[in-house]
């Protein structure tokens, strides 16, 4: 192992002082580090296209992320098929003068030259900001945050909650508006990539109106790994997206299109026998951890499971259940469509969550002194009625939670058996903002709780707000539902003692560049009082 090299480019990256109190874990590491290290990389391109992220923060740390790919939509990203260290620090400031933590991780190919790195021993509370280097070439900048301890009193927290990002429908500026609100933390809700082909460049219709795609998916339809790597890259590679991963912690989940169209544990929307379609779902999970910042437990199993349900806290403010709404759920009744609910619906054996991850989550919502609970998901718990098209007929939707009525109504009775008045749920997945009291029956009864759920980032391109005949009768179905629209952006919660407030943030085109942000409606809860007031 060449030690004066490591030692010159320590040096040269953070000073001789720092670099001598690095030198023997930095030759430890080395000491175990593979036969085929290619221990002086070069590029003649930027290798940082992808940017970088931080996310799943701790009171003690979070993860770091970066990916190396020089040629991003090549496969392997143009990278030498080699693992190479790639140098990280920590700072108390933006300009790096406070280096608090610095180390060196291997960006090995199994992971697509990925880097993960679980920094901790920091400080509770702050924000941090941290970088990376390999060979001659530095990261951009990015800022990161610690928790607070547990129990810590805290009077405020602001977060954003987006997704559905469909990469051909839209600009990402809702990214960019996230990017310039001070926040503590981002949760994606899922559908970070779509896995459809590039249908060309013609009209086509996205949601029954005329369409043209302002930029265009590389390839078929993807099944293998190096498929959603290159899908990941191309969306990674816009530079408003890019913006808001450097800007915030993220928390990240699934949903169904990071690798098939409403999937559900291991069944596809086709009919593919459940041990092929598990082929292409690990392969599309590993895609998605080498491209998210997220911690060792949630890396992807030989068995083809993926942990990713977990909770943060944030002192004794918030506490947020981040969950698995598709790894473990049953498939959806009436052939996953829209459909009046009948008994099958109502069935106890069938699951959204599987009784593993039901039980943590009931487990966890229980009076423990915070003053506020999130439960944070992917599709919408309020289960609205809809009216059919062409027959008139009443329907729900299926691949929602109204397609699981047993376990929606075990959740809600957990929520209000368990006198918790101070549960929010934030949700997706259905391209409209709607914001709406969750009750046990449609529309009936007191409030249990509410939920925000957030419209899409691109997916359904510019919408036409609240002129359309779904947006009149699905109001006129749903009085527990408050407010909804047809435009993209995301939600902003302002979560402190005395309320929660959501902001319902929309832009009013997707298809031109840089449109300002807007407030649609606003809405607060008040401890003790579950249902939306308008703000």
């Amino acid at each position: 192992m060449p030690h004066d090299f490591h030692r010159r480019r320590l040096l040269k990256a953070f000073g001789a002082g720092a670099a001598a109190a690095l030198l023997a874990p930095f030759h430890q590491a080395f000491a175990a580090a593979p036969r085929n290290l290619l221990a002086d990389p070069r590029f003649d391109v930027d290798p940082f296209q992808l940017g970088v992220a931080s996310g799943e923060p701790a009171a003690d740390g979070f993860v770091l992320w970066t990916r190396l790919a020089p040629q991003p939509l090549e496969q392997g990203g143009g990278m030498v098929m080699r693992p190479m260290a790639v140098a990280w620090e920590v700072a108390e400031d933006e300009g790096f003068r406070r280096v608090l933590r610095r180390g060196s991780a291997l960006a090995r190919p199994e992971l697509g030259h990925s880097v993960h790195v679980e920094v901790d021993g920091l400080p509770p509370g702050r924000p941090w900001w941290y970088r990376f280097r390999v060979g001659d070439a530095t990261s951009p900048v990015g800022r990161g945050a610690t928790l607070p301890d547990a129990g810590a009193r805290v009077d405020r927290v602001r977060f954003a909650v987006a997704g559905c990002q469909h990469y051909e429908e839209g600009h990402y500026t809702a990214w960019r508006r996230i990017a310039e609100e001070p926040l503590d933390f981002v949760f994606h809700y899922g559908d970070y990539i779509y896995e459809g082909p590039d249908n060309g460049p013609g009209e086509r219709r996205v949601n029954g109106r005329p369409f043209v795609p302002l930029r265009r998916h590389v390839g078929g339809e993807i099944y293998s790994l190096d498929d959603y790597r290159r899908r990941y890259a191309l969306y990674r590679g816009d530079r408003d997206l890019q913006a808001a991963h450097a800007a915030a912690p993220w928390f990240v989940s699934f949903d169904d299109h990071e690798i098939d169209n409403n999937w559900a544990a291991d069944r596809d929307q086709d009919g593919t026998p459940p041990e092929l379609f598990l082929l292409r779902r690990a392969a599309g999970f590993q895609a998605f951890y080498e491209h998210m910042p997220l911690r060792r437990r949630s890396l992807p199993t030989p068995q083809g499971h993926m942990r990713m349900y977990r909770r943060a806290a944030w002192g004794d403010l918030l506490t947020t259940h981040f969950l698995d709404t598709r790894q473990y759920r049953s498939d959806q009744i009436n052939g996953d469509r829209d459909g009046p609910l009948g008994e099958a619906a109502l069935a106890p054996e069938r699951t959204m969550l599987g009784a593993q991850q039901e039980a943590w989550l009931h487990e966890g919502l229980r009076p423990d002194g915070q003053c506020w609970h999130a439960i944070a998901q992917q599709v919408g718990l309020a289960n609205l009625a809809m009216r059919h098209r062409d027959s008139g007929e009443i329907i729900h939707s299926t691949d929602q939670w109204g397609g699981y009525l047993a376990a929606r109504r075990r959740l809600l009775g957990r929520i209000r058996e368990a006198g918790m008045t101070n549960v929010v749920t934030v949700s997706g997945d259905a391209h409209r903002h709607f914001a709406s009291d969750l009750v046990h029956n449609s529309g009936e009864g007191a409030p249990v709780s509410c939920e925000f759920l957030a419209t899409s980032v691109t997916s359904g391109s510019d919408g036409i707000g609240e002129d359309d005949d779904f947006h009149r009768n699905t109001r006129s179905l749903n009085p527990q539902l408050k407010a909804m629209t047809d435009k993209r952006g995301y939600v902003l919660c302002d979560v402190t003692r005395d309320a929660w407030r959501g902001d319902l943030k929309v832009l009013d085109r997707v298809m031109v560049p840089d449109a300002p942000v807007r407030t649609f409606a606003s809405f607060v809860v008040e401890p003790g009082r579950p249902g939306l007031q308008a703000a």
